[in-house]
C-alpha cells in the first residue's frame, strides 16, 4: 500500500491540471467571460441562457474586438480592421466620446449656413475624448456657453504689410481647408482653426478645437492662452487664471511673453487686485513697448481707488477714534473717583503764607490748626 500512495497523488494533480486547463480555455464559455448583450444594453455573463449559443466564441463579441483592436492616436481611440468588426453599427449606439446636443446643434446651423456654398463645415472633427484640462468648469460647461465674437483675434490672421487691417473671412477659410488637407493631425491646424470660431462667436466649436490640440501638444503655451482668452471673457476668472499662469510658466525664455502678462493684468483687474495687475501691465510695456491697451488700463487704475488701502485707512481711522473715546472715558472716571473721597480740597493761600513767613511760623502748623478748630 506504501508503493500505491505516490501513484495516487501524481493522479490527483494530474485531474486537477486538466481541469484548470479546460476551465481558463478560450475556447469554452465559462463564468469568468462576460458578453455585451446589445439587446439590453447590459453586460452579462456568458453562462446566461440569454446569450447561449448568440455568440460562439469571445472573437464574436464586438466589445471584444474593440478592446483587442484599439489604438490611441492623438489623444483619440481608434479601432483597426473596422470591416471585421461584427454588428458595427449597433456598437454606434454606445460610442467612446459621444458630443453634447448643444454642440450638435451648432454643428447643425452652422451646416445650414455653408448649404448654399455646398461646402462642409470646417471643423476639428469629432470632439477628443480626454485631455489634461477637462477638470476645469469653463471647458466641463462648455455646452452652455454663448456665442461671444471676439473680432480682434482676426489681427493674428492679417498678413504682413497689408494695408487693410481688414480680413475676409472667405478667404481665411478656404486657407485654413488648405491647411486641414496639408496637415490634418496637427496642433498647428486645430488652434487655427479654434481661432477662426473665435472671430465668428462659436465658443463652442473653438473650445473643441482647442481641447484636441491640447490632447496632441499639452503644454502649448499659445494654445492654453488661447483658451484663456475664452474663459476670461466668459467670466470663468479662475478657469482663466490657471491657464495663463500654466501658459507663462511653458513659455521659452526666447520668446516674448507680453501677452501673458498682459492677460494676467486683465484677469487681476477684473478680480480687483490692482496693485499685481499694474505689475504684468508694466512688464507687458516693458516686453512690447507702447502697446496702448496695456496703458489704458493703468490709466484706468490710477484713478480708482485700492479696495485694500481703502480698508486698511478705514481700520486704522476707527482705531484712532476708539482710543480717544477710552481717554476720555478714563480720565472721566479719574475724576469722579478724585471728587467722591468726600476730602476738602487744599487751595493755596498766598496772603496766609506770607504772613506766616514774616512772624516765622510754619504754615503748615497754622493749617493743622485750623482744621482742628483751634
Amino acid at each position: 500500500m506504501t508503493y500505491d500512495l505516490p501513484c495516487m497523488s501524481y493522479m490527483a494533480m494530474y485531474i486537477i491540471s486538466v481541469h484548470i486547463v479546460n476551465s481558463n480555455s478560450r475556447s469554452s464559455v465559462g463564468a469568468n467571460h462576460w458578453k455585451l448583450s446589445l439587446e439590453e444594453g447590459k453586460v452579462l455573463q456568458a453562462s446566461d441562457d440569454k446569450l447561449a449559443g448568440s455568440l460562439a466564441s469571445p472573437e464574436d463579441d464586438p466589445l471584444f474586438k474593440i478592446l483587442t483592436n484599439k489604438r490611441v492616436e492623438d489623444g483619440q481611440w481608434l479601432v483597426d480592421n473596422e470591416q471585421d468588426c461584427v454588428n458595427c453599427r449597433e456598437m454606434e449606439q454606445v460610442p467612446v466620446a459621444v458630443p453634447s446636443e448643444s454642440y450638435q446643434k451648432e454643428v447643425t446651423n452652422d451646416q445650414k449656413q455653408n448649404k448654399s456654398t455646398g461646402k462642409k463645415l470646417l471643423t476639428c472633427g469629432k470632439p477628443t475624448n480626454h485631455t489634461q484640462y477637462d477638470h476645469l468648469r469653463g471647458i466641463t460647461n462648455r455646452s452652455e456657453h454663448p456665442h461671444i465674437p471676439e473680432p480682434e483675434v482676426a489681427i493674428m490672421f492679417r498678413k504682413k504689410g497689408a494695408k487693410n487691417s481688414e480680413v475676409d473671412m472667405t478667404e481665411l477659410e478656404t486657407r485654413l481647408r488648405k491647411l486641414k488637407k496639408q496637415t490634418p493631425k496637427s496642433s498647428y491646424t486645430y488652434s487655427q482653426i479654434g481661432n477662426y470660431w473665435r472671430i465668428r462667436g462659436n465658443t463652442q466649436l473653438s473650445i473643441e478645437c482647442f481641447r484636441k490640440a491640447l490632447a496632441v501638444s499639452p503644454n502649448s503655451p499659445d494654445i492654453l492662452l488661447y483658451l484663456a482668452r475664452i474663459l476670461f471673457n466668459l467670466q470663468y476668472l479662475d478657469d482663466a487664471i490657471f491657464l495663463t499662469r500654466r501658459s507663462l510658466a511653458m513659455q521659452s525664455n526666447e520668446d516674448n511673453s507680453w501677452h501673458q502678462h498682459f492677460t494676467l493684468g486683465e484677469i487681476l483687474k477684473a478680480y480687483g487686485h490692482y496693485q499685481e495687475a499694474s505689475l504684468h501691465f508694466q512688464q507687458a510695456l516693458r516686453l512690447n513697448p507702447g502697446f496702448q491697451r496695456a496703458e489704458a488700463h493703468l490709466r484706468d487704475m490710477e484713478g480708482t481707488p485700492n479696495p485694500s488701502m481703502t480698508q486698511y485707512t478705514l481700520f486704522i481711522i476707527l482705531f484712532l477714534i476708539m482710543g480717544v473715546v477710552f481717554g476720555v472715558i478714563t480720565s472721566m472716571e479719574a475724576n469722579y473717583d478724585e471728587g467722591s473721597d468726600g476730602k476738602p480740597q487744599r487751595h493755596f493761600n498766598r496772603a496766609m503764607a506770607m504772613r506766616s513767613m514774616k512772624l516765622g511760623i510754619n504754615p503748615r502748623l497754622i493749617r493743622m490748626r485750623k482744621l482742628n478748630g483751634v
